[in-house]
């Protein structure tokens, strides 16, 4: 029998141990669905409190009951550990680590480069791993295949075998989750794509084939690039449509009244989250190699990294029509989440909101029921989320609204509030004909 049906047996069976690197939004819920569909998974995470949590059968990740993590690690079908050697073990390796953006806005691949390094150390014959991480087209084929084959003398295809899987998590949604999202994968050989699809068709619901890793890769790029550019088309229709004199909001409902070629996108302060605000400019970066300049990418980031900017100035406006300057004024920023009710700041523009506010000198405070307390490492302030909400609204001189939260009583909120800048339209209605209300 040959390596790769020894394998296909071990997967099929359920008989393979399979290890998760990188215990976040995407890998944790990625373990669990492995281990729920029969798998011995561990999980290796350099972070000790997510060890500890884990050890307790306690989950750090809304998307993911703790009862569940309980249930598994009690029925010793999930460890995690923050020892990489285990590795060695291990015949099925998913490599979820995060790849953000530096501020230059190169490519950040040092967790890549980490996971590939410590599992390089434990990589064997008869070993399937699959790349997660978004990144740019090519990264699995000329970054993960030398390090982890060729410079120990695996043979790809043959002796070990490599593909790409792009994660599709939404976090906060209950109808499309890790195990039933349709899930994209390309192997670097086509005996690669096989073992590997083996492998997740055993706890997935539905796996997408495609030819190569490349291809997977080029995939969750266009995923996000068209809701990127999409986000930056009607954030520019907004601003576009306050100089008109026209609602956007009004305009953007009409729009999708069309049952058929339109897909309804809606402006806001600026784009959050893991990979819409990341992804496509992954793509961006690795086209320069190739001489090539993708302005649509381009455009729509500038767009969209603008946002932030254009609310403030928006809110300076508004307090001016009533004889306030922004500099000494009190302002409560409603939300820090990147979106309605989940407890992710990952890129959120509320944090870029906040900042601008505080350089123009106004007294900004926050409040967020999902999020306690903020450390802006790169900016250096820090604050806490206000305890008495309703107090503080009636306080202010301006009320931001960045995150829409389902928990907020926007009556009592535009009630109360002396001005409310809107920047999601969570307001809606009640600020047809409120002076009191501006909407993005």
């Amino acid at each position: 029998m040959s390596t790769k049906e020894e394998l296909i047996k071990k997967l099929q069976e359920k008989n393979a141990k399979v290890a998760i690197l990188g215990l976040g939004y995407v890998g944790l819920p990625l373990a669990v669905v492995f281990a729920e569909a029969g798998f011995h998974v561990t999980g290796v995470d350099p972070d000790q409190r997510k060890i500890d949590a884990i050890a307790k059968g306690q989950s750090y990740i809304p998307d993911v009951e703790t009862e569940v993590v309980e249930k598994l690690v009690k029925a010793g079908k999930f460890t995690a550990t923050t020892d990489f050697s285990i590795l060695k073990d291990m015949d099925a390796v998913s490599i979820c680590v995060p790849t953000p953006l530096r501020k230059t806005g190169d490519p950040d691949m040092s967790y890549i480069i980490s996971a590939t390094e410590e599992l390089g150390k434990c990589i064997h014959k008869g070993m399937v791993v699959v790349l997660e991480s978004t990144t740019y087209p090519g990264t699995t084929r000329e970054l993960l295949l030398p390090k982890l084959g060729e410079e120990h003398d695996l043979k790809v295809g043959e002796d070990w075998f490599l593909a790409f899987s792009p994660e599709r998590v939404d976090p906060g949604r209950e109808d499309w989750t890790t195990i039933n999202t349709p899930k994209v994968l390309g192997g670097i050989t086509t005996d690669c794509g096989e073992v590997a699809r083996v492998w997740y068709e055993g706890a997935i619901n539905t796996v997408h084939y495609v030819s190569t890793a490349e291809a997977a890769e080029m995939a969750k790029l266009l995923e996000n690039t068209f809701r990127m550019i999409n986000i930056g088309l009607v954030n520019e229709l907004a601003i576009m449509c306050e100089r008109l004199g026209v609602d956007v909001w009004e305009v953007i409902d009409a729009a999708a009244s069309k049952p058929f070629g339109f897909m309804k996108f809606t402006p806001g302060p600026g784009l959050g989250g893991h990979c819409i605000p990341i992804d496509p400019l992954y793509l961006s970066w690795k086209m320069k190699s190739f001489n090539y300049n993708a302005r649509f990418i381009e455009l729509a980031s500038e767009i969209n990294t603008n946002m932030p900017r254009y609310v403030v100035s928006r809110v300076m406006e508004g307090l001016n029509d009533r004889a306030k300057a922004l500099n000494g004024s009190k302002v409560l920023v409603l939300g820090a989440a990147y979106k309605p009710d989940i407890d992710d700041m990952r890129e959120s523009p509320a944090l870029d909101v906040i900042g601008l506010l505080r350089k123009k000198g106004a007294n900004v405070q926050y409040h967020d029921p999902y999020i306690p307390h903020i450390h802006h490492e790169y900016d250096g302030w820090a604050m806490d989320s206000v305890k008495d909400l309703m107090k503080e609204v009636k306080d202010a001189d301006a009320v931001v609204i960045v995150t829409n939260h389902k928990s907020y009583d926007m009556k009592a909120i535009v009630d109360s509030a002396k001005f409310v800048f809107d920047s999601r339209n969570a307001t809606g209605k009640l600020a047809k004909g409120n002076e009191k209300v501006v909407r993005l």
